[in-house]
């Protein structure tokens, strides 16, 4: 188990893609690490974009970046509304030049952009957030993961499989 004694941050709302907190979400509990997925209330009921359920486990307003190892940020809508909340953009931005990973899939790169952590960075995403992304100061390519310093990221669910593997990969060197 690779992950053994990491701590995961994942931000959870109601819109996420389903398939891009669940995956990453169980793959790394596989590899041992400690998941928290904290929302904007604890303990709260979120609904994917397809309709399924994710209880949170922790509040946002509690957290301190000092205490993970990484942030894995889903896609969906979710990342349009959490990125209007001071804290996750804090988390990120602290996580990030912490030197720790950052990884983001599909719409996900919204919350790294609002917590201007693109300047620089190679990566991808969905084609719908392209521009803001380059915008943002990142150069993007569509490629099906891409790893830069200390961010990962991947287009679509698709690409769940080799972005998990990117993360694992970066967070245990």
């Amino acid at each position: 188990m690779k992950m053994t004694g990491r701590r995961v941050l994942m931000f959870v709302d109601n819109v996420f893609e389903d398939m891009e907190l669940l995956y990453p979400y169980y793959r790394l509990l596989e590899e041992g690490a400690e998941v928290v997925v904290a929302g904007p209330e604890t303990n709260a009921v979120y609904t994917g974009k397809n309709g399924y359920p994710f209880k949170s486990t922790a509040a946002i307003k509690d957290q301190n970046a000092t205490n993970f190892d990484l942030l894995v940020v889903a896609g969906g809508f979710a990342p349009d509304k959490l990125r209007r909340d001071p804290k996750v953009l804090e988390l990120t931005r602290e996580i990030h030049e912490a030197g720790k990973v950052v990884a983001h899939i599909c719409h996900g790169g919204w919350i790294p952009i609002s917590a201007g952590i693109m300047k620089g960075f190679t990566c991808t995403s969905t084609p719908g957030i392209k521009d803001d992304l380059v915008n943002a100061g990142a150069t993007w390519v569509d490629k099906d993961v891409v790893v830069d310093r200390n961010q990962v990221s991947s287009r679509k669910p698709d690409d769940l499989p080799a972005f998990c593997r990117a993360i694992i990969e970066l967070a245990t060197r």
